[in-house]
Formats: structure tokens, sequence, C-alpha cells
């Protein structure tokens, strides 16, 4: 169970939580179906197919320190069940009965893939283990300068994971920013069967704001997933057509649940830093309701403080990464962060949902407002 709660990052911690919510106990789901094991058939991809398999569900996308591990790390591609909104509520439920996930060591699987977060400087070893799966993988890191043979991507280096295979990445973390990975086998396929994730590269001397979150936005064809369930749908990547938006692989309300979702949870007088990552293959205006935020970095490069001006609305195009930071100095309560594509804020015709979640003060959290709104979201105390 972690401790941390909203977003992964730097927040509160699960006792801070409790404390501000008067809680004696985890959030429970209320109203949502009953739990079902699904077994699924992987359909043919060149040639591969998996016999059916109770699946794992997928956790929360822990942020796993590297300079704790020796720089080392081994990410296992694992299959599992994805609940993007579990409940009946606002449209729901939306669930992807096959994803392909991340795991990072032992760890929980997740979509997006673990945060990977190292000191500018050192040299990691990012094994890739794709052992358990029957479908060839790759690992392609963005940002860094690395050399020809750990670039990622089959065709030009040469280098496939094979099923049953493992391979170990030299990437040096030469380049401070916050970058994305994902596998680069059938890029689109697998980039939408959930394999994605950042790695962040703290520049020497770094100071963490005093709240700091990490978000990815992605949209979804969900036929992809529904066909390797063993639904009668069929995905065509020509025709692909999105109908399920994500935030850290989570639609509203879930991005709301303070445990399970996104939220950004902030007290007053805070600096508060997010770091946006776009995994999508459609662009995504994020906007701040009441709050105007700074632009400090795009793709790992610091921005120039004359271009540092205030806004409310960022264009993240795919694979663009933008870190913000705002100060938490407005009325304390609950505002909304969200795609202001709106027809991305929705579950399928319900809206609002989708790509939708929230700047949370810790001075709303114990109010009748905020239990009413994790009511309406379909959870209780």
């Amino acid at each position: 169970m972690t401790d941390s709660i909203g977003a992964p990052g730097k927040g509160l911690s699960r006792r801070q939580f409790l404390a501000a919510t008067g809680s004696a106990g985890l959030f429970a789901t209320a109203g949502c179906t009953a739990a079902i094991s699904p077994s699924a058939q992987q359909v043919d991809l060149d040639g591969a197919a998996t016999a059916g398999a109770d699946l794992p569900s997928t956790g929360r996308p822990e942020v796993v320190d590297l300079d704790e591990r020796g720089h080392e790390v081994t990410i296992r591609s694992v299959m599992a069940r994805h609940d993007v909104h579990p409940l009946e509520t606002m449209g729901g439920p939306i669930s992807l009965p096959v994803v392909w996930a991340f795991q990072a060591d032992d760890g929980t699987p997740s979509v997006p893939g673990p945060v990977l977060r190292t000191t500018e400087g050192n040299d990691l070893k990012i094994t890739l283990d794709n052992s358990e799966m029957e479908v060839p993988h790759t690992l392609h890191f963005h940002g860094v300068r690395k050399s020809w043979k750990n670039d990622g991507v089959p065709t030009t280096t040469g280098v496939t994971v094979m099923p049953g295979e493992r391979h170990t990445y030299a990437i040096p973390a030469n380049v401070p920013g916050t970058h994305l990975y994902h596998c680069h086998y059938q890029t689109p396929m697998h980039m939408d069967m959930g394999m994605y994730g950042i790695l962040r590269v703290d520049p020497k001397g770094y100071e963490e704001a005093d709240k700091e979150y990490f978000m990815t936005a992605k949209e979804w064809d969900t036929r992809l997933s529904r066909q390797h369930g063993g639904e009668d749908v069929a995905y065509d990547l020509p025709s692909r057509r999105a109908d399920a938006f994500t935030l850290n692989g989570k639609s509203a309300p879930a991005t709301l649940h303070p445990e399970t979702g996104s939220p950004l949870i902030v007290e007053s007088g805070d600096t508060v830093r997010v770091h946006w990552v776009n995994a999508g293959f459609m662009s995504h205006p994020l906007h701040t309701h009441n709050h105007r935020f700074r632009v400090v970095e795009k793709d790992g490069s610091p921005m120039p403080e004359a271009l540092q001006y205030e806004q409310d609305v960022c264009n993240v195009a795919p694979a663009e990464r933008y870190t913000v930071e705002f100060e938490a100095d407005a009325d304390p309560g609950i505002y909304l962060l969200h795609c202001h594509k709106v027809d991305h804020v929705r579950n399928g015709s319900s809206y609002p949902g989708g790509m939708l979640t929230g700047i949370v003060y810790r001075e709303a959290m114990d109010t009748e407002v905020f239990r009413q709104l994790m009511t309406y979201a379909g959870y209780e105390g």
C-alpha cells in the first residue's frame, strides 16, 4: 500500500490526509459492480498468441527512486486488467480488459508505468524483462542522449527483446528534465495497450517544490484492448477513434479519488510544481481553474525567466513534456484541472468525465462539499 495521496509525486502522506478529512479509513467504492477475474484471449500479433489467463489488476503508478536502488531497475512487461473508472456513476464503468503494463522490480503493474526518477550524471541500467509475454517489446527513452544500440528502436538498432528474453539498456542521465519512455515495437498499438511511462532526471542541486506531482494525459481507442480481451470488435489503426480520456490512466470521477486517483492536493502558501506529459496521439490543452501557472521547463530545457509569463492553459502535444509551477494562493477550496477540448471531458456521451481532475486544498477536505463531491463521484467514507 502506498503512503502517498493524490497524483504520483511529493504530496500529502496518507496520515496527513486522514487527519485533514477526519476519516478513520480508506474511501470505499459505492454502487460498483462485482469484481470479476477476466479470462482474456490475446489476439494474434505477428504470429504471437497467448492462452487465456486470469489477469491481475493494475495499481497506482509508483515513483521509483533509482538513486536509492544503485541506478538499476528491472521493468517487467505484464498483462493486466486496467479499470479506468470502475463505478456505474458518470457514464461508467470503463475498463480495459487487457493492457500491457510495466512493473518495476516486484512492484505493482501500472498504466502509466512507474515514474523512474534519478539525478543528473548517473548511468542507469534498465533491464526490460519480457519473460512473461509472447509479444516482442523494446524500451525507448526520450530526451537523454544515449548510444546507438540503446535507442530502443528494433529496426534501426537490431535489438528486439523477444518473448522470454531480457535485455539491459544503458541509459545515461545526461539531460535533466522530464522525459517520456515507451515501447517502440509496433509503437502505436503497444502505446495504446499501455506501454509508456515517465523518466525524470533531476538536475544537480535540484530543490523540490512544496508539492510536486506527475501527470500523464492520454486518449484511448478502447477497441484494441477489448479485442485482445475477446470482445467482438475490430481495431483498425487508420480509423483509430478515441473513446476514453485519462489523466494518469484514470477518467473522472476516478481521477478525483485522493487515494487511487490524481488530484493535486495542496496547502495554502505552497509552491506547486506539476510535470505534464502527453503519451497520447492527440494534443491536450490543459487548463487550471483559478490558478495561473508559469512554464518553467519544456522537454528538459529550462524556460528563460522572460518567457515564464503567467497563463492558465497549456497545449501539450503528443510526446511533449511541460513542467509548470504555481502558487497555492487561491481561496482554499476545490478547483478543476482539465483538458479544454471539452469533448475530452466525458465518459462516452456522459459529461463530465474523462480528462478532468482537481486542485484540492487540504483546508477544504474536511468539508461537506468535499464529502458531497466524493459521494457524487461514487465513493463514500
